[in-house]
């Protein structure tokens, strides 16, 4: 959370649980108590001769541990597809996610015909400064060949501790042989903010993620805009949440906050109604009042969802693109230790108005449909998806009404890699120049927050 000592992940809690209060306590008396601990054990000592049937019987030597934690991991799934165990790895890669900052190298890589492929160096990183180029080939770490391993275990291989050594075998396109690079790791900070000016008045803010460096990457991309542009000949500013799948919730109400003078962002509700929780604006609006419009799509989820869904009740931003994914769900990461971590999902999380996300997802203000090319159609696993189709999802709930409401299904999440193929951003460029005229663009403050 923003102001406690856990911090929560788009709905995600990070930190330990130090405490359970009497309101998270809820004892059975009499008879009702007796019978459901009954009831427990015999199911526990059910699972204990299974275990035990399992460990002696199978046709080959089983790991007991992986036995246990496939056990874990089929009961929270039995739950919904959210909550889950995360082993001591897993654990760590989440907090070096969440963080934004890890020791490496600085560069994007992919995999390609077996071996990794640089994307792109970020800039001012011991790859950059080494003359690690866009297009080479990584075919050995430290003199092993890295041919076998996936994508996920080179990258592991190349992260390490700060001011380690790792060298790099590279092939490079119009050189005779592979060549070796020593670098030393340094702490890379994950960039999930950038920015550009756009058709020269236009405040262009890419998030693709919500991490501890997303706020302040707002904050900087604002205020480079405004040097390059001028803060008076910005027509406004474009916030591109597309293809975002969430992060942390404190940085998603820091973000809201950045456009917000006042008013409700977020509240989140468990099953108990005392532990309900909401978190407000304060005065200052970063970008001074300019016009904003926010770009979703059903690759938009979570705190994606919060920030839509803040700005649009709140009367602050124009939403345009496609219905977004439709997670609407909290959940609290819960350290165990040296055994890693339970993630559980604990709440619901509900926009200014009282709107349930879950399930459903943020409407835009404006609806404009990105289609797929040609090439790009016929292709499976492309098709709309959202939370309301993933299996043992939870129901949207109405949070007056307290009883389930109307599901919806996802969007398309493509964006074209050219803006100028992008209908989603030029329609919104042709709002901010009266090009378009739109009665949702601008929203009318004066209309409140809708019922």
């Amino acid at each position: 959370m923003i102001r406690k000592a856990s911090l929560l992940l788009a709905g995600v809690a990070l930190g330990a649980i130090v405490a359970v209060t009497a309101t998270q306590t809820r004892l059975l008396s009499g008879s009702a108590a007796n019978a459901a601990a009954a009831d427990t054990y015999r199911e526990l000592n059910l699972f204990g001769d299974v275990f035990e049937r399992v460990r002696a019987d199978y046709v080959e030597v089983p790991d007991e541990n992986a036995l246990i934690e496939s056990a874990i991991n089929g009961m929270l799934a039995g739950l919904d597809p959210h909550s889950s165990y995360l082993s001591p790895k897993n654990f760590k890669d989440m907090q070096v996610q969440t963080s934004g900052k890890f020791g490496g190298l600085g560069i994007e890589v992919t995999m390609e015909e077996g071996v990794i492929k640089v994307v792109s160096p970020i800039d001012d990183t011991p790859a950059s400064r080494a003359g690690i180029l866009a297009g080479d080939m990584i075919t050995g770490l430290d003199g092993e060949l890295i041919e076998g391993l996936s994508l996920n275990e080179a990258v592991e291989k190349m992260r390490g501790p700060i001011d380690t050594p790792i060298t790099l075998t590279i092939v490079r396109d119009g050189t005779e042989k592979p060549f070796d690079v020593k670098l030393v790791r340094e702490e890379i900070t994950i960039q999930s903010v950038r920015s550009r000016t756009e058709e020269s008045d236009v405040g262009y803010i890419r998030i693709s993620a919500f991490n501890e460096q997303t706020f302040d990457g707002l904050k900087a991309a604002i205020e480079k805009l405004n040097d390059e542009i001028g803060k008076d000949k910005i027509k406004g500013y474009v916030i591109d949440l597309r293809n975002n799948p969430g992060g942390l919730l404190d940085q998603a109400i820091a973000v809201s906050d950045a456009f917000l003078e006042r008013g409700e962002v977020v509240s989140t509700r468990s099953r108990h109604a005392d532990e309900t929780q909401r978190y407000n604006a304060h005065s200052g609006d970063l970008t001074n009042g300019k016009p904003v419009i926010v770009l979703v799509n059903g690759g938009s989820a979570s705190a994606s969802e919060i920030v839509a869904g803040a700005l649009q009740d709140q009367r602050r931003a124009t939403i345009l693109g496609s219905r977004s994914f439709g997670k609407g769900s909290v959940q609290t990461i819960i350290p165990l230790g040296a055994n890693g971590a339970l993630r559980l999902t604990t709440a619901r999380y509900f926009t200014p108005s009282g709107r349930s996300i879950q399930a459903k997802g943020i409407e835009p203000d404006i609806e404009v449909i990105q289609e797929l090319p040609p090439d790009l159609a016929d292709q499976a696993g492309i098709e709309p998806r959202g939370e309301a189709d993933l299996k043992g999802h939870l129901q949207s709930e109405d949070v007056e009404a307290g009883k389930a409401t109307e599901e919806e299904s996802g969007s398309l999440a493509y964006v074209p890699p050219d803006p100028e193929d992008d209908k989603q951003l030029q329609y919104a460029l042709d709002l901010l120049h009266g090009l378009q005229v739109n009665r949702a663009f601008p929203p009318d403050p004066a209309a409140g927050i809708p019922n």
